[in-house]
């Protein structure tokens, strides 16, 4: 039994060739949310950032708004479904246990048999995402990897709850993920980890076998401990995104653009002043009008600073992802 195994690692980078992104059309502004949890406007902007929101009509799954998004990337990368070699889906909105969201789109898409799975790493879920189709790439597993992040976050929240209501979010974003020479990599190495200690700061109100137990059945809300997570995301992550910075051989000012999961504004403004970014570096702050929306966030941002000028194709791009878990990972991008 002398016979060697032939690794399947290449010498090559990989990078994102394509971004999609999709928001529900229904745009839900502060004045609705107000009355059911005795608040204002003023405090929602001066607590969060967010002035409105986005959600999903019923028609507006976490499947089609990842299709919609998915179908854009694909045709930005120019890269044809068939091409694909796996569909990586990050949500924890997916209302079936199984079979997974990517299996379904993979097979929508037409992707000719391509690895499917899902993952469910929250708000860091778009990072761990795209760590993971770097990796495949990279080592030859698949020559283009699709990476969704989509949330039906209005599912899952309490309109009553005064600490989680005004934030939650709907829609989804795309990346296709595809081989790059090793001078011309286009996704840095990831920094990234899980702080189980802090598990009770973002989780689900129940599971669902007490709901089920429950005299009067509801969806499982999620709910937040928002101070605590305030603080760890504004302390804890700038650490993070120093290390994803060392790890790429970047520093502050080389970046063009920094790209935080769309959690919070004071949070981001607060990483930004941890973190010492230059005026030139643009911030993204799409929360004001997309609300947050876990997974998708990041995308959903990117697309955003690409439509507006603040950034253009090339720029290199500090994405960090941190949510319930709480789990968090960052590295540096081009965007594509």
């Amino acid at each position: 039994m002398s016979a060697t195994i032939r690794p399947a690692r290449r010498q090559r980078g990989a990078r994102i060739s394509g971004l999609g992104a999709y928001r529900p059309s229904r745009v839900v502004p502060n004045s609705e949310i107000v009355e059911r949890i005795d608040s204002s406007d003023e405090w929602i902007r001066t607590r969060s950032g967010i002035e409105s929101r986005r959600w999903a009509a019923d028609d507006e799954t976490v499947v089609s708004m990842s299709l919609a998004a998915a179908g854009k990337a694909l045709a930005h990368a120019g890269v044809r479904p068939d091409q694909v070699g796996c569909v990586i889906v990050s949500t924890v909105t997916h209302m079936y246990q199984t079979p997974s969201a990517a299996a379904e789109i993979a097979h929508a898409l037409g992707t000719d048999h391509a690895a499917a799975f899902d993952i469910s790493a929250a708000c860091a879920g778009f990072c761990y995402g795209l760590s993971l189709g770097s990796d495949m790439v990279q080592a030859g597993t698949a020559e283009h990897v699709l990476v969704i992040g989509v949330e039906r976050l209005s599912d899952l929240t309490d309109s009553t709850d005064r600490s989680t209501a005004f934030l939650f979010a709907d829609g989804a974003g795309a990346a296709v993920v595809g081989p790059a020479e090793l001078d011309e990599a286009g996704i840095g190495p990831v920094a990234w980890g899980s702080d189980g200690e802090n598990l009770d700061h973002i989780r689900q109100r129940e599971d669902w076998r007490d709901v089920l137990a429950s005299a009067e059945p509801r969806m499982p809300h999620l709910v937040m401990q928002g101070n605590a997570v305030f603080r760890w995301a504004s302390y804890a992550m700038p650490t993070v995104a120093q290390e994803a910075l060392a790890a790429a051989g970047i520093t502050v000012d080389d970046l063009d653009a920094f790209v935080p999961h769309q959690a919070n504004m004071r949070i981001t403004d607060a990483m930004a002043r941890q973190l010492g970014l230059p005026d030139t570096v643009a911030i993204a702050r799409d929360i004001a009008e997309q609300g947050n929306s876990s997974a998708a966030s990041i995308p959903l941002a990117i697309e955003r600073l690409l439509e507006t000028g603040e950034v253009r194709s090339g720029d290199l791009a500090l994405v960090i992802g941190f949510g319930a878990g709480l789990v968090y990972a960052a590295q540096v991008i081009r965007i594509p």
